[in-house]
């Protein structure tokens, strides 16, 4: 067949004809998605708003509802902040212990036991006196055993330490550890203190001339160096050696925990306000560098020494041993279990932290009251001296018991820079409050005890700001409440590290009053500047002193 022009095209056209048809459909069908989608995209907006909306509406409920708790109760409190509730400045421009100081002032002599308060979102009773707290300490400690704070032993193993843990938890992990923190481990442990505490020593002659004017050094670092290497001695087993080397990984993720927020300030103020509600979205507190170092160091000391059974006078020992027994039955039937790698790991990070912070800016707040006080020291110079004596010039456990005046001028300088500004409970059950059968403490309220506004109220210690360490002379000790000193807590949830705590501090203040002298400088800021970033009482840079060989 011969195929010419117009044959070529007759073919073609009908295949052409047959592609128009299917384009049209195809056209149409496009339409049809595309509207489709655009209904889809309508919907799912609408959808997102109305999400939006319930959300805010929830937190707009939740938040009025939080806000109004003491106003329904008809209890007296400030207004709160919408973001700070009644911490206006927290972390930002105002130190936690002038807060909890200012409102405590403020409704003292109200006659009110307690007060409302808005710790950010979360409703506290903020309680004005301390016979209150006294109750709510040791009288009726039963129904305030927990302290509501935030952990996460799942995402977050190293906040399952004994200072966060609740209910049965707590009191399993307080039954393990007290046997660890008696008197007798505390000789266990001293020779190790002694050991840094000689090197210390070392360093601080090294920098100090013996020619008259000696050298002005910075203290807090020196004392945190100190208190850096016994802690890491003592609950690692690990020679820092942060006193010739002020530069470490130990001493910077110490740091990093008060001073660091893994999230941002508005998350953190979340996980403080709805500790709960922030474990179930499982919600981490730690910064992820402290949290990788601490863990693998404790993974790694703790094979190294399973591996070639290898023990040590030092607190990582004795949890190994704990860890070691499992379950464990005690006298009244009660079964605790054994300990894990994440809740050993918690406890020893906590032994650090509260360990080489608290007891260095105690040595620190202590000398800068002594360089003030030259009578002062020089008594306590001549009480250390003259008890050396007694011991051959030895720097012995009972030679630091025996150094009584000592005890007196470290619990004024507590007392008078207290640390960790308030203590927290937490109502299991309704409480009615005793002489006042009108105020009931509801089940589920936080309990907010504001320590250092006890430690600075002048009916319980006449001119609280002079430093005075005769206020804890054995007889004004025995004519005081107990809970009117609170730098440890009372009752059955006190400070489990006190005594160690209180030992480092000793021999750390004997062994320097000993060898040197400290007065003021040029470089001395009085009054000091403290940091509010950081819970704990923190200065703003450093504490200058001169320093004279004795």
């Amino acid at each position: 067949m011969l195929i010419t022009p117009n044959t070529r095209q007759a073919l073609v056209s009908p295949v052409r004809r047959s592609h128009k048809k299917p384009e049209k459909r195809w056209s149409q069908s496009s339409r049809c998605w595309s509207a489709t989608r655009s209904n889809r995209k309508s919907v799912k907006m609408f959808v997102l708003i109305y999400l939006v909306i319930a959300i805010v509406s929830l937190l707009a409920y939740v938040l009025h509802r939080n806000f109004t708790y003491w106003t329904r109760r008809g209890v007296p409190h400030d207004a709160p902040h919408l973001i700070y509730g009644n911490m206006v400045g927290f972390r930002k421009d105002r130190v936690m212990h002038n807060i909890f100081i200012d409102y405590y002032n403020k409704y003292r002599k109200t006659g009110n036991p307690f007060v409302g308060f808005y710790f950010l979102h979360k409703p506290a009773a903020f309680i004005v006196d301390p016979k209150l707290a006294k109750n709510i300490l040791i009288k009726d400690f039963s129904n305030f055993t927990d302290r509501g704070q935030f952990h996460n032993e799942r995402d977050d193993p190293l906040t399952q330490h004994l200072f966060n843990l609740d209910g049965k938890k707590w009191k399993d992990m307080r039954q393990r550890l007290s046997p660890t923190f008696t008197s007798g481990k505390m000789k266990f442990m001293f020779p190790t203190v002694i050991k840094v505490s000689e090197e210390f020593v070392k360093v601080m002659t090294s920098q100090v001339p013996a020619s008259q004017g000696g050298a002005v050094l910075e203290i807090k670092d020196l004392m945190a160096r100190f208190t850096t290497d016994v802690i890491g001695n003592c609950a690692f087993g690990i020679e820092c050696s942060t006193l010739s080397n002020p530069v470490s990984d130990f001493r910077t993720m110490g740091q990093k925990v008060f001073t660091e927020l893994r999230h941002g300030r508005l998350l953190t103020m979340f996980q403080f306000s709805f500790p709960k509600l922030a474990r179930r979205l499982r919600m981490r507190m730690m910064p992820e560098d402290v949290h990788q170092f601490f863990m693998r160091l404790v993974n790694d000391t703790i094979a190294l020494r399973e591996k070639e059974n290898f023990k040590r006078s030092d607190f990582m020992n004795l949890l190994i041993e704990l860890k070691q027994k499992g379950k464990v039955t005690l006298e009244n039937g009660d079964v605790i279990e054994g300990m894990n790698i994440g809740e050993l790991a918690a406890q020893v990070f906590v032994f650090y932290v509260a360990g080489f912070e608290t007891s260095s800016s105690t040595m620190s707040y202590c000398l800068y009251e002594l360089a003030q006080n030259q009578d002062i020291q020089d008594r306590l110079r001549s009480e250390v001296q003259s008890v050396l004596e007694q011991h051959e010039g030895k720097l012995t456990y009972e030679a630091i018991k025996d150094m009584r005046y000592l005890d007196q001028v470290i619990s004024e300088t507590l007392r008078l820079y207290t640390l960790v500004p308030h203590l927290e409970r937490k109502a299991l059950d309704d409480y009615t409050v005793p002489g006042h059968p009108n105020l009931v403490i509801q089940s589920g309220t936080q309990i907010l005890i504001p320590a250092c506004a006890y430690h600075r109220d002048e009916d319980l210690y006449p001119d609280p700001m002079t430093f005075d360490p005769e206020r804890f002379s054995a007889e004004k000790v025995a004519a005081r409440d107990s809970v009117e000193w609170l730098p440890f807590g009372d009752g059955p949830r006190n400070c489990i590290g006190m005594r160690f705590g209180q030992m480092q501090v000793r021999i750390g203040l004997a062994q320097l009053i000993n060898k040197f002298r400290f007065s003021l400088c040029d470089e001395t800021e009085i009054p000091l500047k403290y940091t509010p970033m950081s819970i704990v009482l923190g200065t703003i840079g450093g504490i200058h002193l001169r320093v004279e060989r004795v």
